[in-house]
């Protein structure tokens, strides 16, 4: 990445750099801003914006693929078409998603969109979010307090809240005991939001089903990690909110901002 920035007062970027501090506005063409020192920024004066609002359909649509693959046994059929195999499942473990319970963990636009598409193929749909407030698409709303409670009866469990302190590891080997033993989890979110760990040991023991993974503690995933051999895992290369038209809605976003900034009004999804 070429960071010289010393002609702009403002950039558009996938990361931080250190030149940026001292810019007056930095945009980042993420949801996430974890990696960005907030208060660097804030004491230099920087102001920082992020994407969030943008990814939803395409997340959504990522974690409902994983979901239906899973489900469908999509993924067996691919390793065996790549071994010419021809292997029809034992009758009793393909199911369909419609009726089974889906919690999702964090209900912002990432979590709203993983709702809209699930509640749209039939699945119960309930979330978690700091406020219990009445959200479209899910049943029931229930506070980070009551998580276990929230994934007890769930098939499938997605992740999809923003890491923070108060995140970090949020989903961990508690809550994998609480869930059930037929139960998936998918995760696009960020990837210390999950205890790797745990959720690697609640795996390799059968205490869940399978996962879809779309983040992960460390990336890219080291070839080393038993995530890569583990049955019944997906593992995609955090590019759950990718799409041909991703430039489009990051131009749309930093152009309504350009003119908020020339006009003197506040920008949109200012972090700092």
């Amino acid at each position: 990445m070429d960071d010289d920035v010393s002609d702009v007062d403002a950039v558009v970027t996938f990361e931080h750099a250190d030149s940026f501090v001292g810019l007056a506005w930095v945009h980042c063409i993420r949801a996430g801003y974890d990696a960005f020192p907030l208060d660097t920024y804030r004491d230099a004066g920087t102001a920082l914006t992020n994407s969030t609002g943008i990814h939803g359909a395409a997340v959504g649509e990522t974690a409902l693929g994983m979901m239906l693959s899973l489900a469908r046994r999509l993924h067996d059929y691919r390793d065996a078409q790549r071994e010419r195999e021809w292997a029809p499942p034992t009758w009793d473990t393909p199911f369909t998603l419609r009726d089974e319970r889906l919690t999702v963990v964090g209900l912002g636009t990432l979590g709203r969109g993983i709702a809209r598409c699930a509640d749209g193929i039939g699945m119960r749909v309930d979330g978690v979010r700091r406020t219990p407030t009445r959200t479209p698409h899910a049943r029931t709303v229930y506070t980070p307090d009551r998580l276990h409670d929230a994934v007890a009866d769930a098939r499938f469990v997605a992740v999809a809240t923003p890491l923070t302190e108060a995140t970090r590891r949020l989903v961990d080997a508690g809550v994998f005991e609480a869930m059930r033993d037929d139960a998936y989890l998918v995760n696009v979110a960020r990837g210390p939001v999950v205890d790797e760990d745990a959720l690697i040991d609640a795996l390799a023991a059968g205490e869940l089903a399978g996962a879809g993974l779309d983040v992960f503690r460390e990336e890219p995933l080291p070839a080393s990690s038993p995530l890569w051999d583990l049955d019944d895992v997906l593992v995609t290369p955090h590019a759950s909110s990718l799409h041909r038209a991703y430039h489009e809605d990051i131009a749309d976003l930093v152009r309504a901002n350009l003119r908020n900034r020339n006009a003197g009004a506040d920008l949109l999804n200012r972090v700092v």
